[in-house]
This record gives structure tokens, sequence and C-alpha cells, in this order.
């Protein structure tokens, strides 16, 4: 039995989902049905996963999306120029290139070719700038996710000592800025963070955004604080985790998110969301 209140992230997507469906089905009266385009190229199994999930999650809420599949061996101009084919298209109001790609592909050329006002994953370079400055623009789909389970334990962030493991710029860095939006005191650890438990001790909010098993130990966690866990990982048998000692440090934390069925669903959630959202603004 854990002490800590369970992070129901299935279920808080579930709930986002279904307030989605009802926007779509309005623009779809109105004539505008939100499209996403889903571009893989190659044949890793992760991430076939990964996006047969996110057309599911699509067909599930009316979003007509574009899945396109290309061998590894696919140009760099030739993806260029489909991208830029679909910035074009009024039907398509988001595109999405799953990741990683062929070695032979930048991936930030990729990126930055795609329409800002489509960038639904919220990784492009004027993206990052609008995060940064506070204005509004599309927020990276998992820190976006995270910040919405965090606001379902009524946590206020104000004034709190929140630490973000782990300093991607798909996660880490934008998760940092997310919750200084929110008036929380921020620290950013990273693998050169000397003295990790340190900073998580003081943290009402911790964020492991790290990939590594155990990061973050029992030990570690401030008792009552809230435990975001958005690592994906396998231990010795084999079995999915996260970058949190999931059982002992639920016995001390206040609410934490488990994997899975926490941070997963939500970053799917706010794809959609995000899609939804493009679809509204170009109506308006």
């Amino acid at each position: 039995m854990t002490q800590a209140r369970l992070i129901d992230g299935a279920g808080i997507a579930r709930e986002l989902r279904a307030e989605l469906a009802g926007r779509v089905a309005a623009l779809a009266r109105a004539g505008r049905t939100p499209g996403l385009a889903v571009i893989l190229v190659g044949a890793d199994p992760a991430s076939q996963i990964y996006v047969r999930n996110k057309i599911k999650a699509c067909a599930e809420i009316g979003i007509r999306s574009l899945h396109e599949t290309y061998p590894a061996s696919l140009a760099e101009d030739e993806l260029l120029a489909r991208i830029a084919t679909l910035n074009g298209d009024p039907a398509v109001h988001g595109i999405l290139v799953q990741m990683p790609l062929p070695g032979h592909i930048s991936p930030a050329r990729v990126i930055e070719a795609i329409d800002v006002r489509k960038d639904v994953d919220g990784y492009s370079i004027e993206s990052a700038g609008r995060l940064m400055a506070g204005v509004p623009g599309f927020r990276p789909c998992t820190p976006a996710g995270c910040m919405r389970l965090i606001e379902s334990t009524g946590t206020s962030l104000r004034g709190k000592n929140a630490v973000v493991i782990g300093r991607s710029n798909t996660v880490g860095k934008p998760m940092a800025m997310l919750l200084l939006q929110q008036d929380a005191t921020v620290t950013l650890c990273h693998s050169r963070t000397p003295d990790l438990a340190e900073h998580t001790r003081r943290a009402d909010v911790v964020v492991a955004a790290v990939g590594r098993a155990n990061t973050l130990t029992a030990a570690m966690v401030k008792p009552g604080a809230v435990v975001i866990d958005v690592g994906m990982n396998r231990d010795a048998a084999g079995k999915l985790c996260g970058d949190v000692d999931f059982a002992a440090v639920s016995q001390v934390a206040g609410a934490i998110t488990p994997v899975p069925g926490g941070v997963g669903p939500m970053t799917i959630a706010m794809l959609l969301a995000n899609t939804v959202e493009s679809a509204e603004r170009s109506r308006a």
C-alpha cells in the first residue's frame, strides 16, 4: 500500500480527450476538421508504436490524421519538400515528424522546416523563444502534460521549490520555463550536478526526466513532495519503469505518477490539444 496519492495520468488524459472531442465536433460542424500529418521515416519498432498510438488517439476524438511512412533511405531534401507541401495545405493544422530520424537527415533542419503555426510538438527555435518570452505558442507536449498533472494535485506552485532533473531541449529546459511561469523557484539539475540529493531534498516538486532508472530514491525526496516521473526505461527483468524508485518514493512523497500510466498518456493528449488549438486559430 502506497502512502502517496497516485496521479492518474491515464484518467486525466481521458478527461482532456473528452473535452477536446467536443471542440473537434464544433469545428467539424463549422466545416473545419482538425488535421494532423504524422511522418515516419524508417522502420524503428518503438517509433512505429508511438506513431500508431498517436494515430489511434486522433481517430478517437475525430481528428483527421494523415499518416505517411517512408523508407530509411529517404533523402533529406525529399522530406523537406514534403514538409513544405504540408505547410501550405490548409487542411493540415499540425505536422509531426517522428524522431529519431536516420543519420543522414538533420533533425534540426527538419524541425525548423515546419511552419511554426503547425509546430504542434513545440520543438522549433521560434516555439522555444515564445515559451521563454511567455507569449502564446505551442508548448512541448510532455512538459505541458506534466504541468496538467501537477495542477491536478491542487498544488500551487507560487513560491514553491521545484527541481527538474534533466536538461534536454524537449523536456528539461521547457519544463523549467513552465514551472517558472507559475512562480516556482526552479533548479535545473543534470549529469554534472555534483550533489543531486542536496537539491531534491529541498524540493516541493520534482520532475525526473533523465532516462535512467532509480535516479530518484526515497532518501532524496522531501516528505509530501509532488513527484513527476517522465522516464521510460527497462529494469533488469525487462519491465517498464521510470527514473524514480516508485515503491520506495511513494512511501515518502505526497503525490506521484506511475510508469506506465502517468506522463505518457498526457503527452499524447497534449499533442491532440495543440492540434485542436491550431485548427481553432486558423479559423479565427
